[in-house]
């Protein structure tokens, strides 16, 4: 853990201006400075970099932010991570929190890891290019299959001297341990004892992590041996379910594209990145596993899988459908001609051939599969039903609810089937699907209970299909110790999954991290001025005044935070402003000129100007509400707490509405439309929820003191009920109605006794 001291400096010594440079080419305009945004196609210049204020945005994908957000997004790292790169660049010490001994020794043994894995790459990557067996064999094998020099170096690509001991000897040379070279597998022992080259005689390829360091090798046999290929064994860098090949050298394309190819090998890889197409990573012949897909969806959502057109490929594509589909990723397929993989295909065609194949040839995953298993079932009635019941399996993997229907009415019209029979059937697996999870989430949480001693508050499952993602600890940079504390609200022997309270805190906190920062009514001070009361303020005040918190721990920290972040937005709402008003003088310039053109009268002028300052108010007014509106979301999806990067995703995910088309009667309102109404309902129904488990308090003291002849604590007793249940019978009443006046700033929330 860094500490506050250390990441503040980072954060003040990083200049936006040459960190974006490094990724960006920019032009300076007035203030600002403009370019090509990194993070999405374009042709006309939408990311601006503002030097006064450290930061970036584009205008057109909305990504952006400070130095460290940008590099965050850029590689795809982690906030540590980044701080770390951007400290690293401006030679700023780091100094972390003091480890133990173990930890010590482990992070000592883990750098000096890489340092050998470092140290091999170079020495490979010298055999290849500067001895005569290098050239004359890997080289040659290399240029063979199409690969040219400037792939050569990208990937790092090298060779292994076919001689039993020449690695062992440089590395025993250069003062290497030779017991961390055979935790890494690039040393062997044969049964006599003695040391050995493990990848003798073998082209090879580093497999970098996504932060660029080398943590294994893949080395190629052109010798005809029975191994192909051999890679490295697992260890405490590599762990082959979580890593993929290329994705360092694809992680930028992949962000830009929006888009990722997955192939199997590495040459395939490679001959894709040399036709342009460099979103491309392999999982290099294994089974996907959640933690590849997890990798990849650090970068984008949409994957396309390429395989070979024959029958092994088909088989293949079909694998890991299931797993890929319950991450929430659009997935599609694509089959090369026969006898053809990525590699040659992509050696036979242009750039833009390959492209137009891909745009021409890719399929749904699941259209494919439903396709594909009809085909092979023909006629026979036994193999329909498997074929369906595959398909089923399939589509309950999707927790997206109108996806899924989407996809129910597509599967029906190709097996043939009624789309109710098929949706009963897929509700039915989802079912189970959704129950293993509960159970696995319970489990974990016993566990943890267990093994700790006491509750260790999670992640809500705000929504009954999302999946659980581990905690991480909130950095103590950004977060006092106050807000991290257990809340006085839950019992501390109540399991964090049984609060009942928590769905009701979670809507309200889902409010405020959509809209929190969005004007939501007026108050009038002493002089009769109205003041603009955002729906972060709205809340806290209703909180303090019937002194209240939320009693999820990780609740309670992201609402702090949001209190906190509220308070820079004001500075920068205003900073928005002013960059708006260049563009307002532009719009208004070129809407007097047009009215100018035209004959018009006095009168028709003066109308056509007040329509004219009429639209330039809405675009600004509609241009500062997608700010604020965006504003809290697009700090906290890339936080460097794992808990507050869920709960903001799970909040910001778009809501579904039945389309207009449906409603006859009258358009359908947006949520934040109905704001005014909801919110306060929803503080309602909460403090409804605290009263009701203060009336199950007290009704469980009332029993156990009742007929012992305590008559004064019984009278007191009953006097604390009367007034409890007065007070949730007035609160009852406001539930479901309108408590509040827009624009006038009346309070009429019930209020809680404590």
């Amino acid at each position: 853990m860094i500490d506050r001291a250390t990441v503040q400096k980072i954060k003040d010594t990083a200049d936006i201006v040459e960190v974006v440079s490094d990724y960006v080419h920019l032009v300076r305009r007035g203030a600002n400075y403009v370019g090509l945004c990194p993070f999405h196609n374009e042709r006309t210049p939408s990311f601006s970099v503002n030097k006064g204020r450290n930061y970036c945005y584009c205008f057109s994908c909305h990504k952006g932010g400070s130095p460290v957000n940008f590099i965050m997004e850029k590689e795809g790292i982690s906030y540590h991570d980044a701080l770390l790169h951007l400290a690293k660049k401006y030679g700023i010490k780091v100094e972390e929190k003091e480890l133990t001994d173990e930890e010590r020794e482990a992070q000592s043994r883990k750098e000096s890891m890489f340092v050998a894995n470092e140290w091999a790459m170079k020495w490979f990557e010298d055999n290849l290019t500067q001895t005569q067996d290098g050239r004359d064999i890997g080289l040659q094998y290399l240029y063979g299959r199409g690969v040219t020099e400037e792939a050569i170096k990208q990937f790092h690509l090298g060779y292994s001297t076919d001689r039993g001991t020449a690695f062992v000897d440089a590395a025993r040379k250069k003062g290497f341990n030779l017991e961390t070279m055979k935790a890494l597998g690039l040393v062997g022992t044969s049964q006599q004892g003695h040391d050995y080259d493990r990848f003798r005689g073998r082209v090879m390829f580093p497999i970098l992590n996504s932060s660029g360091k080398v943590i294994a090798f893949g080395g190629r046999d052109l010798k005809g041996g029975p191994a192909k290929y051999i890679n490295s064994p697992e260890s405490e860098l590599y762990k082959k379910s979580n890593e993929l090949y290329g994705m360092f050298q694809a992680r930028s394309a992949i962000v830009k594209e929006d888009r990722c190819f997955l192939v199997e090998g590495y040459l395939d890889v490679i001959g894709m990145w040399q036709t342009g197409m460099k979103n491309v990573v392999a999982s290099s012949g294994t089974a996907l596993t959640d933690g590849q897909i997890a990798l990849i969806h650090r970068f984008t959502k949409n994957v396309t899988l390429i395989y070979d057109g024959d029958a092994a490929g088909i088989k293949a594509s079909l694998r890991g459908i299931d797993m890929l589909l319950s991450h929430e990723l659009n997935v599609k397929v694509l089959l090369l001609p026969d006898g053809d993989d990525p590699d040659s295909f992509a050696r036979k065609h242009t750039p833009e051939e390959f492209r137009d194949y891909v745009n021409a040839h890719e399929t749904d995953i699941i259209r494919f599969k439903t396709q594909v298993l009809m085909k092979e079932a023909s006629d026979d009635p036994q193999r329909r039903v498997l074929a369906i019941k595959s398909v089923v399996a399939s589509l309950a993997c999707i927790p997206d609810k109108v996806k899924r229907d989407v996809y129910i009415q597509e599967c029906s019209s190709i097996l043939n089937v009624s789309e109710e029979s098929i949706g009963t059937e897929t509700a039915k697996a989802r079912a189970v699907i959704v129950e293993n999870l509960k159970k696995q989430r319970r489990l974990r949480e016993l566990n943890r209970y267990i093994d700790t001693g006491r509750i260790d508050p999670q992640p809500s499952l705000a929504r009954q299909e999302s999946v659980e993602a581990s905690p991480v600890a909130v950095n103590n940079a950004t977060t006092s110790s106050a807000v991290t504390s257990n809340p006085p609200n839950r019992p501390l022997d109540v399991p964090a999954f049984q609060n009942p309270l928590r769905p009701l805190e979670w809507e309200v906190l889902e409010y405020c991290i959509r809209y929190g920062f969005l004007e939501f009514c007026e108050m009038e001070d002493e002089e009769g001025n109205k003041i603009p009361i955002s729906v972060i303020e709205f809340v806290d005040d209703e909180l303090k005044a019937d002194n209240i918190s939320f009693s999820v721990n990780e609740y309670a920290t992201l609402f702090s935070l949001l209190k906190e972040l509220f308070e820079d937005f004001k500075r920068d709402l205003d900073i928005f402003k002013e960059s708006l008003k260049p563009e307002k003088d532009n719009m208004f310039k070129a809407g007097v000129a047009e009215i100018a053109s035209k004959q018009l009268s006095i009168a028709d002028i003066e109308r056509e100007e007040n329509k004219l300052n009429e639209s330039i108010s809405t675009w600004e007014a509609d241009k500062i509400f997608e700010y604020s509106r965006i504003y809290p979301s697009k700090e906290f999806a890339s936080h460097e707490s794992g808990i507050v990067r869920q709960l903001t995703n799970e909040a910001i995910r778009e809501k579904h509405h039945l389309s207009q088309i449906y409603s006859r009667e009258r358009p359908v309102e947006r949520e934040e439309d109905k704001l005014i109404n909801l919110l306060p309902t929803a503080i309602t129904v909460w403090k409804n929820g605290i009263l009701d488990q203060q009336l199950n308090t007290l009704f469980k003291q009332f029993r156990e003191i009742a007929g012992k002849g305590m008559h004064d604590e019984e009278r007191a007793m009953q006097a604390k009920l009367s007034e409890l249940i007065r007070i949730r019978s007035e609160v009852a009443k406001n539930i479901g109605d309108r408590i509040i006046c827009p624009g006038k700033g009346t309070r009429d929330l019930p209020r809680i006794k404590r």
